[in-house]
Parts: C-alpha cells; sequence; structure tokens
C-alpha cells in the first residue's frame, strides 16, 4: 500500500489509463476489459485491473489539477512500477477548428501552474510527450480510422479564471485546448524516466460556448479510450 493507493505489489498493470474522473474509470473497466477486479477505493478515487485482448491494463481517476495527479502519478511509478500512463481526459477547445468530441494528443503542455516553478526557479520547464507512445498513438488512431488533432496544450490551474478572454493569447500562438492535469503527469513521468501520454477529447469550446453533458462526460468518449487501450 502506498499513502493514497491501498492496491497490493503487483495489483496494477505496468500500463493504466488516468481519466480525471474515478466514475469514467470505473466505465471504462466495466465496459472494456475483462475480469476488471477494483484495487482502490480511498478516497473514493476508483482504480480498477483487468484484462484488454489478453493484456493486463489498469484505470484509475487523479483527480482535477496538477497537484492531484502528480500524486497519483508518482505513487503508481515509484510504488507499483507503472511504466506507461496515458491520461484520457476531457478539454475545452481554444480552436474554431476543433470542435466537440474532437480528440487532441497533446505533444506538449504549457501551463500557468506554480509547481515546475519551484522546481526550476528562474526557468522555464516544457513539458513533453514520450515520443514512443505519441507516435504509437498516431499509428493506432489512423488505423482505427479515428481523426486526431495534436500540438501543445493549456494546462490551467484555474477552471474559473477572472479574464474569460485571456485564452486568446494562448489561441493567437497555436494551443488547441485547455485541461488541467498534462503538465503534471508530463514533468512526473520524465523526472522518473517512464512514459506518457495525455489523450482528450474536446467537451466545450471557449470559441462557441458550446458544452457536452456531465454524462456525456463520464460515459461516451471512446474514441480516446479505444486509441489508449491499444497502446497497451
Amino acid at each position: 500500500m502506498s499513502i493514497h493507493i491501498e492496491a497490493k505489489k503487483g495489483d496494477i498493470a505496468e500500463t493504466i489509463l488516468l481519466p480525471g474522473d474515478p466514475l469514467r474509470a470505473k466505465w471504462i473497466a466495466h465496459t472494456f476489459l475483462e475480469n476488471s477486479k477494483c484495487f482502490n477505493k480511498v478516497r473514493n478515487m476508483l482504480g480498477y485491473t483487468g484484462l484488454y485482448q489478453g493484456k493486463p491494463v489498469s484505470v484509475m481517476g487523479t483527480g482535477m489539477g496538477v497537484p492531484s495527479i502528480s500524486l497519483y502519478a508518482h505513487e503508481l511509478i515509484t510504488e507499483y512500477g507503472v511504466k506507461n500512463l496515458i491520461r484520457v481526459g476531457s478539454a475545452g477547445s481554444y480552436q474554431k477548428t476543433i470542435a466537440l468530441r474532437d480528440v487532441v494528443i497533446a505533444m506538449s503542455a504549457s501551463s500557468n501552474s506554480g509547481l515546475n516553478n519551484i522546481r526550476f526557479a528562474s526557468a522555464n520547464y516544457a513539458p513533453t510527450a514520450s515520443f514512443e507512445l505519441f507516435e504509437k498513438a498516431l499509428d493506432v488512431a489512423k488505423s482505427m480510422r479515428i481523426p486526431v488533432k495534436a500540438g501543445n496544450v493549456f494546462t490551467s490551474d484555474e477552471f474559473y479564471s477572472d479574464d474569460f478572454e485571456s485564452y486568446k493569447i494562448w489561441s493567437k500562438f497555436g494551443v488547441l485546448c485547455v485541461e488541467m492535469e498534462t503538465a503534471g503527469l508530463y514533468t512526473v513521468a520524465a523526472k522518473h524516466k517512464v512514459q506518457a501520454l495525455s489523450i482528450l477529447t474536446i467537451s466545450d469550446s471557449l470559441v462557441t460556448g458550446e458544452r457536452t453533458s456531465a454524462q456525456d462526460r463520464e460515459t461516451s468518449f471512446d474514441d480516446m479510450v479505444k486509441i489508449a487501450l491499444n497502446l497497451a
């Protein structure tokens, strides 16, 4: 057991999918995995391990924000030997050309989070995806005929910004969408020399004001999940 995960050694696979919502983790396990078993209920951050096409795969919620995903990623890597961490989350579009339900793969993550400022005083660190997982994800998406966008995303510490128009500067410089975890995941993975990738589904648009429902976000963003599972 680690501080926040009650699993025993061997209960968690080397490849794990990481949605922010623990109920999405439950849905993924029950929908896509065979013989799935729950390995964590601490703080209701549900985690499961099962088989996908005969290979062991785990899935676990991380909660919202860089501190939360960084905590779980650290324990999964250092206490349970996880080698491939794949975020499957929702994001808000920053571009007119990126619509609801589009799949975005994060090559890198700009951020306003203060955690890396603590690590890298007076310098900027650029959290970046694992090239191995990124390249494989593109191949999988192509073979499954799932269109994807790829590029820089923005990891924010704020959900409700005081200045709604602030997203436009990021949009102007080509940032595709906003979410709250990728920069933290990529940084922790790089520190421990393991693989990480963030695959996102657009749940709302800051450009058009459109949004999906909570139920949709929990149980219907399956294209990104299929890509992630086929990376195992």
